[in-house]
């Protein structure tokens, strides 16, 4: 086996597939059955539809009738609000919208993508641990119901999400201090959504909601940690108690039902130590995921596999699976991410201070093209050093 990828979500059967399109041996195992349903904000930027086009999926995506939101709406816990539109962006978006759709039917068209492309994928199968010879990776012990199975692999990748197995065997995983969990669940019957996405600020914690098809709106709110015993004792009446302390959501929620349950995901703020190791490397939440205020993390999962199948299919060529031959994908990263991390972290912060999120909903409010730029870099299309121009971050101030 050339390439074992545990965990087959966004991150994972996106370097499945397009190791496999370069002829190499490829097994991706995930201990979910799909389609399955996943706590996720279901938001893909406009910039993700680049790497969907490049996976031959674009146009399965369409299939599935997802919604188009054409940008986003700010509202502080003082009820104003501030909007911007990507393709009002300085630079346009590789579209002039971002994809709302749900987990379950996105994976499955990542997950057939991979197959199709020549890569074996199994579900229902767990990580059981990695094997390592002389401090190199040399493939794991997987586990399917009660049976132990050796796979051997020039080359391991951890692309199984926030809680990493193969990041903890590997003494990579570490936490930050600012830690959060979300809740998220499909609402049935929200009133007044549009063509954009919406986040709604309160005191330490936010929820966003976005269309997701169907008559159904994702509604994924993020809370800190300390709330995680009230969640434990009741999550409906935490999850319900807390959308009915927006003024705009207790009127606009009056009619709406939960349509699916409640799911919980984090603690976030996670990073890991490196990338890399002698023969393997991690992908996508795996690697980094520290607040999803911006909506990082579909499209770091889809870009994160295109630049990890890259160096590895040029390590193999090359003859080695070493840390340093597959050094090249954490330049990549940094290269393609360093911005969205310094940006994601600024947000994460700022959101716990409500008086620093009135003066910037108000700075944007004032000035469109200001909210618009916003918008676009959390949207992947402007580089995020054009927000923090001695013009831009005056208009933030006066």
């Amino acid at each position: 086996m050339d390439v074992l990828v545990v965990g087959a979500g966004p991150a994972g059967a996106a370097t499945a597939a397009l190791l496999a399109r370069r002829g190499l041996a490829v097994l991706a195992v995930d201990r979910a059955a799909f389609p399955r349903h996943k706590a996720c904000a279901e938001f893909l930027s406009p910039e993700a539809a680049r790497d969907l086009d490049d996976l031959g999926v674009l146009r399965d995506i369409e299939t599935a009738r997802p919604r188009h939101l054409s940008g986003f709406r700010l509202v502080s816990d003082d009820g104003r609000e501030a909007r911007g539109r990507y393709d009002r962006a300085p630079l346009p978006p590789y579209r002039p919208f971002g994809y709302a759709l749900p987990r379950s039917t996105l994976d499955t068209i990542l997950v057939g993508a991979a197959r199709r492309s020549g890569a074996e994928v199994r579900t229902g199968v767990a990580l059981d641990r990695l094997i390592v010879e002389d401090g190199v990776v040399r493939g794991a012990v997987l586990r399917e119901g009660g049976e132990r199975e050796d796979v051997r692999a020039r080359v391991s990748v951890g692309a199984d999400g926030l809680n990493s197995a193969v990041a903890r065997q590997l003494g990579l995983a570490r936490r930050g201090r600012l830690r959060r969990l979300a809740l998220v669940a499909h609402l049935e019957g929200v009133e007044g959504t549009g063509e954009l996405g919406e986040m709604f600020m309160a005191d330490g914690w936010y929820v966003g909601l976005a269309p997701v098809g169907g008559g159904l709106v994702n509604a994924a709110m993020v809370v800190p940690m300390a709330d995680a015993p009230a969640i434990h004792r009741d999550r409906r009446a935490f999850f319900l108690g807390h959308l009915a302390q927006i003024p705009e959501l207790r009127r606009r929620l009056a009619g709406a039902r939960i349509a699916r349950e409640i799911l919980l995901a984090g603690p976030f703020a996670r990073r890991a130590r490196r990338c890399t190791v002698d023969g393997a490397l991690l992908v996508g939440d795996a690697a980094d995921f520290y607040d999803p205020f911006t909506g990082e993390g579909i499209f770091a999962a889809l870009r994160g596999g295109r630049l990890a199948a890259q160096a590895i299919a040029d390590a193999l060529a090359a003859g080695s699976a070493s840390r340093e031959a597959l050094s090249p994908y954490v330049a990549a990263r940094r290269a393609s991410f360093l911005g969205k991390w310094v940006l994601e972290r600024l947000a994460a912060h700022a959101v716990t201070r409500p008086a620093l999120m009135r003066r910037f909903t108000r700075a944007l409010e004032r000035r469109r093209a200001l909210a618009d730029l916003w918008v676009g870099a959390a949207g992947d299309s402007v580089p995020v050093r054009e927000l923090f121009t001695p013009r831009h971050l005056a208009a933030l101030v006066v």
